[in-house]
């Protein structure tokens, strides 16, 4: 089965390729040839998933589902939540976001979490998908890999950063991962009616 994921960012398409079954082929907005942003204008992350997706049905009138993720640290009041990607302004930055953010952290709790929503639009209906993990922002940035925030969030009862795991560890853990576990189990019970 052939399944858009409504995306151009290659480190997210890695991650749930690493996770696919055989059984589908993930495709890209690269592969569709789109090579602007899709609008995220919604105030939620779930309204940016269902804006993204309804933008590939109305437009390309195909199968797809979209994510959107969100940092919420709580001595923050949520921030950056939905805006995550342009916490430091519309050049979308990963240095810049996560410095901003490791100053207004100074002297305040660290305790924090990623939310990941993904839409998926399948047989003209839409359903919602959401993956939690809890953590911390750490002091400093640690690590070589993964990209966003990655650096700075430790994940509860791991005692390293995301950037710190290769990306088959990482999914054991991650939001995105816990998202689009919960779409696959989803599609595998729909489809082997």
């Amino acid at each position: 089965m052939k399944i858009l994921f409504a995306t151009s960012n290659t480190n997210k398409a890695k991650e749930i390729s690493e996770m696919l079954p055989e059984s589908f082929e993930l495709i890209t907005l690269k592969d569709i040839n789109l090579n602007e942003e899709i609008p995220e204008t919604s105030n939620t992350i779930e309204g940016n998933a269902r804006q993204k997706a309804n933008y590939i049905k109305d437009n390309f009138k195909i199968d797809c589902f979209a994510d959107d993720t969100g940092l919420e640290v709580a001595a923050l009041n949520n921030e950056p939540g939905v805006k995550s990607a342009r916490y430091a302004g519309d050049h979308r930055s990963d240095q810049d976001n996560m410095n901003l953010l490791l100053n207004r952290l100074e002297n305040k709790g660290r305790n924090a979490r990623f939310k990941t929503v993904i839409a998926l639009y399948i047989n003209q209906t839409y359903h919602e998908f959401e993956g939690i993990v809890e953590g911390q922002i750490t002091l400093k940035k640690t690590g070589e890999n993964g990209f966003g925030y990655d650096p700075i969030f430790e994940p509860e009862n791991c005692g390293k950063t995301f950037a710190e795991m290769d990306i088959n560890e990482k999914n054991k853990y991650s939001h995105r991962a816990r998202a689009f576990s919960k779409m696959l189990s989803f599609l595998n019970r729909e489809f082997k009616k």
